[in-house]
């Protein structure tokens, strides 16, 4: 089972699941919406998470017709991102998770649009775009 919460912990959750895919994305949409040079995320099914406190808190944006991303209307936390054409998918955001195992990640992902002082680690596939 993973726990999170947002900052404020007005907002918590959980997931009754494993993590088994961690995304590091240095795309220039997740670098602004989480103010930092990359995210790490997990896809994980819809269905298995739950939030267990302050889901009224919750806020939407839309940063692109096809995918909202979801937040802490208090403190700001981003929680997740949901992509329309994959609605039993969202993809948590891991700085959230306060409770349970996060593996390493296993691959990088908009490479070409990585902040220039930043380095990628080159042990794990890194991919100019999204994974194939």
């Amino acid at each position: 089972m993973i726990k999170g919460s947002c900052l404020c912990e007005e907002v918590k959750y959980q997931y009754d699941g494993s993590i088994n895919e961690v995304a590091v994305c240095h795309c220039n949409q997740c670098k602004r919406a989480q103010g930092t040079p990359f995210v790490t995320n997990a896809p994980i099914e819809l269905e298995k998470f739950t939030f267990t406190n302050g889901s009224s808190s919750l806020k939407t944006f839309f940063s692109s017709p096809n995918k909202k991303r979801v937040f802490c209307g208090n403190c700001g936390s981003p929680l997740y991102s949901q992509r329309a054409d994959m609605p039993e998918t969202i993809r948590l955001r891991l700085g959230t998770v306060t409770e349970g195992h996060i593996p390493e990640p296993n691959y990088e992902i908009y490479c070409e649009s990585k902040s220039g002082w930043f380095s990628t680690n080159t042990e794990r596939p890194n991919y100019e775009q999204n994974k194939a």
